[in-house]
């Protein structure tokens, strides 16, 4: 008989759209006749490169996250009074939410991680179950304990998730105080094809040059990356967006390849410490120059987790800024190479949602 799944996906970022993605994929692969329905705002040409299998999608925002002013600026104030409007109108935003949910007839929510769609499928007795490695509770908490009501709408925060039948947590994760069974798996994350030698040809660079992937992440990130000083035997692909018109710089997006193959092809990544970009370059073997967010809670452990597996470093804000790259490549480039990860957690997740609430 076939099964409906609905997944819902938080548009912050791009970062919940990669990490469901690899689950899905395993979960149709086990169960053919599964109906997928994806309700996001991310776009849909990314979808269509995450996900394998059929799918239909729905325009949905039922999250936020949180308001950020770049891809490294988190907006506490603003986070806090969009909150705040949320929750002031709570018995409305979770009426029209069960009743948008329910024209859809799943017999499965998969959330990662809208906290409202959770509650919204208790209304309805809907089984749901959340996957991320972070929550909105532990998030606010962090960024908007000061603002008015804020204990309140953490509160309500917590127990929208405590309606989930399980919270599945893939390594590295952030430590979360909910009241479900929280069940821990491996990371999660793409494998990617080195094609290093096929991009090299694509741009026209030399055999022995490097390539180094630019890629923030799915907010906007101003770079002038036009002025920055150009670094000899580096060849740059950047996320599209990004790149100036320059000799030695290309887009990610002109390769015309997947991007997991890109970033599993490249010397070097440098992005800002997301799950996504983080947990694919530890299990894709990848060095990393990291650039901070703003006291991003995640952050943490999933760097103490990337110098496990992959050869990393800081990188000042002010440096990327004005690209002063050529020391920090080169000192990333002379450290020990540990083993890659092992991405398990898909599968294991998979397994589980297919026994457990799909069988």
């Amino acid at each position: 008989m076939s099964r409906h799944l609905v997944v819902a996906i938080s548009p912050h970022g791009y970062g919940h759209a990669a990490q469901t993605a690899p689950v899905v994929n395993a979960l149709c692969a086990r169960l053919p006749d599964l109906r997928v329905t994806l309700a996001t705002a991310v776009p849909r040409p990314l979808l269509a490169e995450l996900f394998t299998g059929p799918f239909e999608a729905v325009e949905r925002r039922s999250d936020f996250g949180m308001a950020m002013g770049s891809a490294l600026d988190v907006l506490a104030g603003e986070s806090a009074r969009a909150y705040e409007a949320l929750h002031v109108n709570w018995n409305a935003a979770l009426q029209a939410e069960a009743e948008w949910l329910e024209g859809l007839a799943p017999d499965l929510v998969l959330a990662n991680v809208p906290y409202l769609t959770l509650a919204a499928a208790a209304d309805l007795g809907v089984p749901a179950v959340a996957l991320c490695s972070l929550n909105w509770a532990e998030i606010h908490a962090h960024y908007c304990a000061g603002a008015p009501r804020a204990r309140r709408i953490e509160r309500r925060i917590r127990a929208a998730y405590g309606t989930a039948a399980a919270f599945i947590r893939p390594e590295p994760a952030l430590a979360m105080d909910l009241d479900t069974e929280i069940i821990d798996v491996g990371p999660i994350a793409r494998l990617g094809r080195n094609r290093g030698d096929e991009i090299r040809a694509r741009i026209g660079a030399n055999e022995g040059d490097r390539l180094v992937l630019l890629a923030p992440g799915g907010a906007d990130l101003d770079l002038p990356t036009e002025l920055w000083p150009a670094i000899p035997g580096v060849r740059w692909l950047v996320q599209d967006g990004l790149a100036a018109d320059r000799p030695d710089m290309a887009t990610a997006g002109s390769l015309g390849i997947p991007f997991i193959d890109a970033l599993a092809s490249v010397d070097a990544l440098v992005t800002k410490p997301g799950y996504g970009g983080i947990v694919e370059a530890g299990c894709n073997g990848v060095p990393v120059l990291y650039v901070r967010r703003d006291g991003w809670p995640e952050e943490p452990g999933l760097l103490a987790w990337l110098a496990r597996h992959a050869p990393c470093r800081e990188l000042d804000r002010a440096d990327l800024m004005r690209g002063a790259f050529a020391s920090p490549l080169e000192a990333l480039w002379a450290m020990p190479r540990p083993e890659p990860a092992r991405g398990s957690g898909a599968e294991e997740a998979a397994a589980l949602i297919a026994r457990r609430w799909l069988g």
